[in-house]
């Protein structure tokens, strides 16, 4: 499959990452030890981002696979006629 020049879906990834990890060091800094259950809260969200970010590229994959098997199963029948 080729790789687009940018890739929106890394770029979600990478940055949903850095956010959630940026927020969970700000929460310590700010509250201290009062900040666990929003820092839970903030690992979860990450967590459930990436797995989005997962199935989205996955479901993005099988159609380009799809298409491309269309393709060529068109290209096969053009030739045998």
């Amino acid at each position: 499959m080729p790789q687009p020049a940018f890739d929106m879906l890394r770029a979600l990834a990478i940055g949903s990452q850095a956010l959630g990890l940026i927020l969970i060091i700000t929460l310590e800094t700010v509250m201290g030890d009062a900040a666990r259950p929003w820092q839970g809260a903030v690992l979860a969200a990450m967590v459930a981002s990436a797995l989005v970010i997962a199935l989205v590229r996955l479901y993005r994959n099988k159609r380009y696979q799809k298409q491309l098997a269309e393709r060529q199963r068109n290209a096969a029948e053009e030739s045998e006629r």
